[in-house]
């Protein structure tokens, strides 16, 4: 178990670029736009020539054809959106509130599980059920939740009502999108497919709406600075390969298990603290005050606890039915 997490905290410290640099370049005047569409454009040339090199494009290509419907709505879901509104947070919030505002993906995550089937054995033979809410380690999110609420009291009363609707609706959005479009997909495919293969098809597949959102802002607000081609440059590569890349690998190694997939999603909250710092360091923001500080403490301990009872073993839930769900 411990690889998923190192893979899961590695992901969380590559994906913080993401908050940072949003912001940064929503300060220097660039569109949320822009820094959508070209996030995910830019990813496309770096994933092809991995995925050409270990000469499993083919493989991608005839998965893709099998279920065209299913790669579409998917992946729009998992990368439109999620980060479409992600972008268009950082246009009214700090970068910090966005990242903040993102760790309830830690509770969305989990609270998905109904939506997802498990096949058991039971005495009637094998039976498909719904996955059960993982309220074990749900418990431990909610102490980590708890933290970040902390860290983000001080700084919150700082900003306007609008900017705290539009900085943070949207991203409750994508909390919930983005791990419904990962854990679909990781069900379609049915791990036929490696991380590289997964990544580059979801790319491509949600290729055509980021184009039509690059139309819309071509028209909206002009094309885009040099600056903001390289910033989203460096957020395609270090978010959109390197961050996801690892964030698919980690939850490929416990797909199937809701325990360990929540607690693999439950590092991304690591991302606030390598955001709040990330800024501190290029950004004018100010430090963390004495209950940002027990914010940070409580992260850290709801890690370690929901790491400690994620590998307590638990009761097949096949056992726990009543006799009329495994009959009927």
């Amino acid at each position: 178990m411990l690889r998923p997490v190192l893979l899961g905290v590695c992901a969380a410290f590559f994906f913080a670029v993401t908050f940072v640099l949003n912001r940064s370049m929503e300060l220097s005047g660039g569109s949320w736009i822009w820094s959508a569409s070209l996030r995910y454009i830019l990813m496309v040339p770096f994933l092809l020539v991995i995925v050409l090199a270990r000469k499993n494009f083919q493989a991608l290509w005839a998965e893709m054809k099998k279920h065209p419907a299913g790669w579409l709505l998917w992946s729009f879901t998992g990368f439109v959106l999620f980060y479409a509104p992600l972008c268009f947070s950082a246009a009214y919030a700090p970068g910090w509130l966005v990242a903040g505002t993102w760790q309830i993906t830690i509770l969305s995550g989990s609270l998905l599980a109904p939506f997802f089937f498990k096949t058991v054995e039971t005495p009637k033979g094998l039976l498909k059920i719904r996955e059960p809410i993982p309220f074990r380690g749900l418990r431990w999110s909610l102490v980590i939740l708890l933290g970040v609420l902390m860290m983000q009291l001080e700084q919150a009363g700082r900003i306007s009502f609008r900017e705290m609707m539009l900085g943070v609706l949207p991203v409750i959005v994508a909390t919930f999108a983005y791990p419904l479009g990962n854990r679909k997909m990781m069900e379609l495919c049915e791990g036929r497919l490696d991380t590289f293969q997964r990544v580059l098809g979801m790319t491509l597949a949600s290729l055509p709406f980021w184009f039509i959102l690059s139309l819309y802002g071509l028209k909206a607000s002009g094309p885009p600075s040099g600056n903001q081609i390289v910033q989203s440059g460096v957020v395609a590569v270090f978010s959109g390969v390197i961050a996801t890349v690892l964030f698919f690998r980690a939850t490929d190694l416990v797909r199937g298990d809701m325990q360990k997939l929540s607690l693999v999603e439950a590092t991304q909250s690591l991302e606030v603290l390598f955001a709040l710092f990330g800024e501190m360091a290029i950004l004018p923001v100010a430090a963390p005050s004495l209950l940002s500080w027990f914010g940070i403490i409580t992260v850290a301990a709801g890690m370690v606890l929901h790491s400690l009872m994620s590998r307590k073993p638990v009761a097949p839930a096949a056992w726990k039915m009543k006799k009329s769900e495994i009959s009927g």
